[in-house]
C-alpha cells in the first residue's frame, strides 16, 4: 500500500473525529494520502400531506409552493453542513501532519465505497454513524454492508483515538484470517509493532500448525509472533483477550459465513465489532 490512498468515510458522529486521527495514522506508516468522503443521503420528499378536496385549487398550489421552496432551503443546508463536516474532517488531518482531499457525494453511501473503492488501498469508517443507538450499541446502518460489499481491507475506527503499539489478530483458519496474515506480512502498516495470533476453541493439532504456518508467514515480513490459544466462545474469549492484554487493534477476517447463516446463529465479526473498545481492521 505505499504511496497508495486511503478512503476515509466521516459524518456527524463522535466517532468522525477519531476516523480522522487514525486514517493520519495509518496514513503516516503506509505513505498514504487520504480522500475523505461525506455522503449525503438519497434526498427524500418534503413531508406533504393530501392537499386535495376541501382545500382550493389556488391554495393547494401555494402550498406546494412554499414547500417546494422549503425543500430547497432544507437541501441547501444540508449541502453547507456536509462542506463544513469535511472542512472539520480535513483540519484535523492536516493537524497531524498528512495531505488530505475531501469529497461531497449524494447517494447510497455503499455505493459511493464500491464507485471509489478502486481508487484507494483500504477504507476508514466509524464503528457507528449519526443514527446509531450508543445506549444499546447498536451499529452503524452502514457498517456491515460496507464491509461486506468491499473487496479492500476495512479499518472500523473506535470512539476514542489511541496510537497502536500492541496488536492482536484473531485467527480461526479460515481464508480471510489467512488473508489478513499475508496482507500484514507484505504491509508496512505494523511494521516493528508486538503481534499476538490468537485462537478462540479447542486446542488440537491441525490448529497448532495452522498458527505456526501464520506465524512463518509473519516471520518472512519481519514480526516475531507470539501465539494464545484460548478456550471459549470466540467473541467472549477473543475479547477477553482484547481487554486483558492491553491491544490497540485487533485485525480478524470478516464474515466468513453468509447473510443467512449470520441471521440465524449470529456473527462473531459483529460481535467483536460491537463489544472491543479498540478498532478492528477487518479482511474478507
Amino acid at each position: 500500500m505505499t504511496k497508495g490512498t486511503l478512503i476515509a468515510l466521516v459524518d456527524g458522529s463522535k466517532y468522525s473525529e477519531s476516523v480522522c486521527h487514525y486514517a493520519a495514522w495509518i496514513a503516516k506508516r503506509t505513505k498514504s494520502t487520504i480522500k475523505i468522503y461525506h455522503v449525503l443521503g438519497r434526498r427524500e420528499g418534503a413531508d406533504r400531506q393530501d392537499l386535495s378536496g376541501a382545500i382550493e385549487l389556488g391554495a393547494r398550489t401555494h402550498i406546494l409552493d412554499e414547500l417546494s421552496e422549503l425543500d430547497a432551503r432544507r437541501a441547501k443546508l444540508t449541502q453547507a453542513r456536509g462542506r463544513a463536516i469535511l472542512e472539520d474532517a480535513q483540519a484535523i488531518i492536516e493537524a497531524d501532519g498528512v495531505t488530505v482531499e475531501t469529497r461531497l457525494r449524494q447517494g447510497d453511501l455503499v455505493e459511493t465505497v464500491l464507485a471509489k473503492e478502486d481508487t484507494g488501498d483500504m477504507i476508514v469508517i466509524g464503528k457507528r454513524g449519526e443514527a446509531a443507538d450508543f445506549a444499546k450499541l447498536h451499529l452503524g446502518s452502514n457498517l456491515e454492508r460496507v464491509i461486506r460489499s468491499s473487496s479492500k481491507p476495512v479499518f472500523v475506527a473506535n470512539r476514542e483515538f489511541k496510537p497502536v503499539t500492541n496488536v492482536l489478530i484473531a485467527f480461526d483458519g479460515g481464508q480471510s484470517s489467512m488473508k489478513a496474515v499475508d496482507y500484514l506480512a507484505r504491509n508496512p502498516l505494523l511494521a516493528g509493532l508486538p503481534v499476538t495470533l490468537a485462537f478462540a476453541g479447542s486446542d488440537t493439532a491441525d490448529i497448532r500448525k495452522s498458527l505456526e504456518d501464520a506465524r512463518a508467514t509473519l516471520a518472512a515480513g519481519g514480526f516475531d509472533a507470539q501465539i494464545l490459544i484460548q478456550a471459549g466462545k470466540a467473541d467472549a474469549a477473543l475479547g477477553k483477550l482484547v481487554e486483558d492484554g492491553n491491544y490497540d487493534l485487533v485485525v480478524m477476517g470478516a464474515y466468513g459465513h453468509s447473510r443467512i447463516r449470520h441471521l440465524i446463529i449470529g456473527s462473531t465479526t459483529s460481535e467483536m465489532i460491537r463489544s472491543c473498545k479498540v478498532p478492528i481492521l477487518l479482511m474478507r
